[in-house]
């Protein structure tokens, strides 16, 4: 499968985060726990390069423990400040908070050296379409103060937000990049969900799924829908069909059907904690 996107309003979110940079302490970038590497836009390194860093592992209540714990290593060795994240979860914001402000502790002390008491932090937010963004930002200020969406796309401009006391947030627009140079990556991105499924082969994309979790988690698909195994993808796939029901008019089993159940039980968590990359 080809994976290519680039809308021009990225084009332009991507020049603004370049302007706005100059404003700002923290750049908090929210990657998906499940494809830490791959949900990671490379423009972010280089337009943040002279910023203190927050890498925040978000979804990580759909993702394997035990992978997230050895990104968080990975990325702690390059250097950043990371934190793990359920933006559903308000309990899981005090943890964070606590990280923004050791992410921040360098640039308060220049502050108070210069007499300069009591200013927020002032933090981008930056990430992919569909990797949770608003929906955190809602959860940690407490309001609905972003507009949320299970489609990527959904904020369009920029906006700035008080937290709290301690910290203002400018959102900004989920943005892509302009090629992928490795298409596991553009494949990674659309089974979460972070490309439009209207521009995809979904029953391709359910193939390379049921391959990953085949190899990466042996059992899964089997607990899940009583299916052997070692048959080839396609032949699991309509196995799947059959024993979930899946059927046109006549009693044909319903292949695009089948493949839309797998990819959504996928993304909503319900095959278990999955993540398809290793640092």
């Amino acid at each position: 499968m080809e994976f290519q996107w680039y809308p021009g309003h990225m084009t332009k979110a991507r020049r603004q985060m370049e302007e706005d940079i100059k404003l700002i302490d923290l750049v908090i970038e929210l990657v998906d726990a499940r494809i830490p590497s791959a949900s990671r836009n490379p423009d972010i390194d280089r337009i943040g390069r002279q910023k203190a860093r927050l890498i925040l592992m978000n979804k990580a209540d759909l993702a394997d423990p035990v992978r997230t714990k050895e990104w968080a290593s990975f990325f702690q060795e390059k250097g950043y400040f990371v934190a793990e994240a359920d933006s559903r979860n308000k309990g899981s914001m005090k943890a964070i908070s606590r990280v923004i402000t050791e992410a921040c502790r360098e640039k308060t002390e220049r502050d108070k050296r210069r007499g300069i008491l009591n200013r927020p932090v002032r933090a981008m937010i930056v990430g992919i379409p569909n990797v949770g963004k608003s929906t955190f930002i809602n959860t940690y200020a407490g309001k609905a103060c972003a507009k949320t969406g299970n489609k990527p796309g959904v904020t369009k401009g920029k906006q700035w937000i008080r937290l709290n006391r301690q910290v203002e947030l400018l959102d900004t627009p989920g943005i892509l990049w302009p090629k992928f140079e490795d298409q596991s990556v553009g494949l990674y991105l659309a089974l979460v969900g972070s490309i439009k499924d209207e521009i995809l082969n979904m029953d391709e994309l359910s193939l390379e799924l049921i391959r990953i979790l085949a190899r990466e988690y042996p059992g899964v698909l089997r607990e899940r829908y009583q299916v052997s195994e070692e048959q080839e993808a396609p032949e699991l796939l309509l196995q799947i069909a059959k024993n979930r029901g899946c059927v046109r008019k006549g009693g044909e089993l319903d292949y695009s059907k089948a493949a839309a159940l797998l990819l959504d039980e996928f993304r909503g968590g319900r095959l278990g904690k999955i993540t398809l990359e290793f640092p």
